[in-house]
């Protein structure tokens, strides 16, 4: 096991992977980004593009004009579309599609007009338009995953022999360090980078433009061809040859990863609300210098954003189960779920619940001489799989662990201390010597291959980023 990770980290070491020290610092998580990608704003100048890409496609398979698909080109910018005759004409029609074609119309000649939108349906520039939203929401996530994994790796680094207790059903188990538990979050959250770039090749195979039932009827003969040039127009690969209107998989997965991230980030903010309590305390919270805690309680520091991650992780995914709903449509189409005010929301909630948790990463404190204590709260009684082993070798494992099952239930009685424990068993203490036993009682010395093991999961981390999809 040691030697197979020393492997792996010599082979990072070959490839010249710099150390986390000197990763370039990460961007604060601002939270704006995604909100921007859904704006109206945004929204808007996506239609828009996306009509042109259209005209230009259809010029070039012969369906439209040259000239025609120039024109439309040129007119398709925000300033032909302003918001308050947008706003007007949307009153008059009520029809968002028609309200901007009708706009946008004003900006061309009536001959070039004619041409917008041709043979197109609403539905196929909207669903092509969110493809291109999930896509900017997607990027900008593995963003601030990044950032998140540097912030872990650098505290995990620090901490890679920081002795503390693994418990295992809310129990002191036996020893690990802080940066072992930390690199299951690195491990973890990278996880949740690779999933992302794997769904944005399935988002970019969703540029879609198959008409109303999905046939292409209206597109004319040369519309599979269009639609490949459409795709490519607007930077997205070669579109899924099926109709994909009613099979709503790819917008399901894109808000199932989301509440997946934000379960994984609200347990990160449980752990690190059980570990601050006052009970444990082997890590704490720290608040600005003018924040009040409790009205009436001057003494409390209260673990604000840790309850917040806690919040997003139970939140978030109900709301993308509701997305997923969308799956579940009728016939070739339908509009009952109206799912995409509930994607914009938990779009926006991910990012906060990922901004949350970079302020609070940067807000921890560690305190390991309170892990070091916590480590004697059993009396040595976490050392006993240690002694066992020890034992093992003189009178065979199963008379090992008998003989200190034995001895712990009657230390449960008793109080009696580990140590106390095997001094008082003749035969133990004439196996063990007394520094035999001293060695075997200290815990940060059994700690396994927990700080080789963060080792090799921040190595591996990073050696990942080089491959990662930015925005």
């Amino acid at each position: 096991m040691r030697s197979a990770l020393a492997a792996l980290l010599a082979i990072v070491g070959f490839c010249g992977l710099a150390p986390a020290e000197a990763q370039p610092a990460p961007e604060p998580i601002s939270g704006q980004e995604i909100a921007q990608v859904f704006s109206q704003e945004s929204l808007n100048g996506h239609v828009l593009r996306i009509e042109a890409a259209l005209a230009r496609s259809q010029a070039a398979e012969g369906v439209i004009p040259r000239d025609a698909a120039d024109a439309i080109t040129r007119a398709a910018v925000p300033a032909s579309v302003p918001p308050d005759e947008l706003a007007a004409e949307y009153e008059i029609v009520r029809h968002r599609m028609v309200a901007l074609l009708n706009v946008l119309s004003r900006a061309m000649d009536e001959e070039d007009a004619a041409w917008l939108h041709y043979g197109a349906t609403t539905v196929d520039i909207y669903d092509t338009a969110l493809m291109l939203q999930l896509r900017d929401a997607v990027l900008y996530l593995i963003e601030d995953l990044r950032t998140l994994e540097l912030q872990l790796v650098a505290l995990a680094e620090l901490h890679r022999a920081t002795p503390m207790i693994g418990r295992t059903l809310g129990q002191h188990a036996l020893p690990i360090t802080f940066g072992k538990k930390l690199s299951v979050w690195i491990g973890e959250n990278r996880r949740h980078i690779d999933r992302l770039d794997d769904l944005l090749e399935r988002i970019e195979r969703s540029a879609i433009l198959k008409g109303a039932v999905g046939s292409y009827l209206g597109l004319g003969p040369e519309a599979i061809a269009v639609e490949r040039r459409f795709a490519g127009e607007l930077g997205l690969a070669a579109p899924y040859e099926d109709d994909w209107h009613a099979a709503r998989d790819v917008i399901a997965e894109y808000a199932l990863v989301c509440g997946l991230i934000a379960r994984s980030w609200g347990r990160f903010g449980q752990e690190v609300f059980l570990l601050q309590s006052t009970d444990i305390g082997e890590i704490a919270e720290r608040r600005p210098a003018s924040a009040v805690d409790s009205s009436a309680m001057p003494h409390k520091s209260n673990p604000f954003l840790s309850e917040a991650l806690i919040h997003g992780g139970r939140v978030i995914p109900r709301q993308a189960e509701t997305v997923a709903d969308d799956v579940v449509n009728f016939f070739e189409r339908d509009n009952t779920s109206r799912p995409n005010a509930l994607i914009e929301t938990l779009s926006i909630e991910t990012e906060a619940q990922l901004r949350n948790a970079s302020q609070l990463i940067d807000r921890l404190e560690i305190y390991p001489e309170r892990m070091r204590a916590n480590l004697d709260r059993t009396n040595g009684w976490i050392l006993a799989q240690r002694v066992v082993f020890a034992l093992a070798g003189h009178m065979g494992r199963p008379e090992a662990e008998h003989r200190m099952r034995d001895l712990a239930d009657d230390a449960r009685l008793s109080g009696a201390s580990l140590a106390d424990s095997l001094a008082a068993d003749p035969q133990i203490s004439a196996l063990l010597s007394q520094d035999e036993r001293a060695q075997l009682l200290d815990p940060t010395t059994y700690i396994g291959l927990a700080a080789e093991q963060t080792d090799a999961v921040i190595a591996a981390a990073l050696a990942a980023r080089a491959r990662d999809r930015l925005p």
